[in-house]
């Protein structure tokens, strides 16, 4: 199974703090790939996946924004909810929890990204039902 490296950035819940991260991506010739806010009354985290993770790992730390990188799995599939469904499907049937997932599609083509708590359960599932991984190299062709 191909995983791809997935950005965490913590963000205080204040006015402005979002567009400041995205200033410093892009004024570092990153381009954002998926991305996916979650936010609380407190503090929010945006989840990035982008075309050069270290480089946009190592920028932020520069700017003392708190970030981290975790794996997580593409799958691609038809931009259908019935097709969502499908890919869905063997997550339950094999009982492995999702911890989120956050989509995109481009034409007729969709990504879910999906963090799973166990990623070594998650791999032989992919496998035994045959789902197609996509990779950051892949995303970063879109």
């Amino acid at each position: 199974m191909v995983t791809v490296q997935q950005l965490s950035i913590f963000l205080e819940n204040k006015l402005g703090r979002l567009n400041e991260v995205m200033e410093i991506i892009g004024k570092s010739d990153i381009r954002i790939i998926a991305a996916m806010v979650a936010d609380t009354s407190e503090y929010g985290i945006l989840r990035l996946i982008t075309s050069d993770t270290e480089k946009a790992f190592q920028v932020l730390k520069e700017h003392n924004i708190s970030v981290n990188r975790c794996e997580v799995i593409a799958l691609s599939t038809g931009a259908s909810v019935g097709s969502f469904s499908q890919k869905l499907h063997p997550f339950a049937q094999e009982k492995i929890g999702i911890e989120y997932m956050y989509c995109f599609s481009v034409q007729d083509k969709a990504f879910m990204i999906i963090r799973v708590h166990d990623m070594e359960q998650a791999a032989r599932m992919v496998d035994q039902y045959g789902l197609k991984t996509t990779s950051a190299e892949e995303l970063s062709e879109l």
